[in-house]
């Protein structure tokens, strides 16, 4: 049918895209511009930037990884706006932090992954605990007193 893309999402907008295999959750993505093609403009695409989980990088999800990690990828595509979901945000690791409530549609991202060769920007983060892996909000930490070092519960 007919719908108001705007409605749906509009350029610097992060969205769920909806997976051609339905066992996948859907993709999240940045939407770049969006265009409306055909005769009487009915065919709405989106140019789109993906960002990719864990999972779909080369190295693979670490345990440092959060559930809600993806990474900002320098991949773009053009999708028809049909697939989209709706809306979902980004935030930075910081503000996902200090997020009161964690809801489906919240996901953080503190890499930049470049897709061909495999690499993220920046290539170190800060390590928090002894075990000097990067912090992953979904696990407990306890900070020692004695030595104020950071330690998974």
């Amino acid at each position: 049918g007919c719908f108001d893309v705007h409605f749906i999402a509009e350029s610097g907008d992060c969205v769920l895209m909806r997976s051609a295999d339905t066992s996948k959750p859907p993709y999240v993505a940045k939407v770049e511009s969006i265009e409306a093609a055909g005769s009487r403009g009915t065919n709405v695409r989106v140019r789109v930037r993906w960002y990719y989980r864990p999972e779909e990088s080369i190295g693979g999800r670490r345990p440092f990884h959060g559930s809600k990690e993806v990474f900002l990828s320098d991949h773009y595509d053009v999708q028809s706006a049909d697939t989209i979901e709706g809306k979902c945000n980004v935030h930075s690791f910081r503000s996902y932090t200090k997020l009161d409530s964690v809801n489906a549609e919240d996901f953080f991202c503190r890499f930049d992954y470049k897709s061909a060769s495999g690499s993220f920007v920046p290539d170190r983060i800060a390590v928090f605990c002894k075990c000097e892996m990067p912090y992953n909000p979904d696990d407990l930490m306890i900070q020692c007193e004695e030595c104020s070092d950071w330690y998974h519960s």
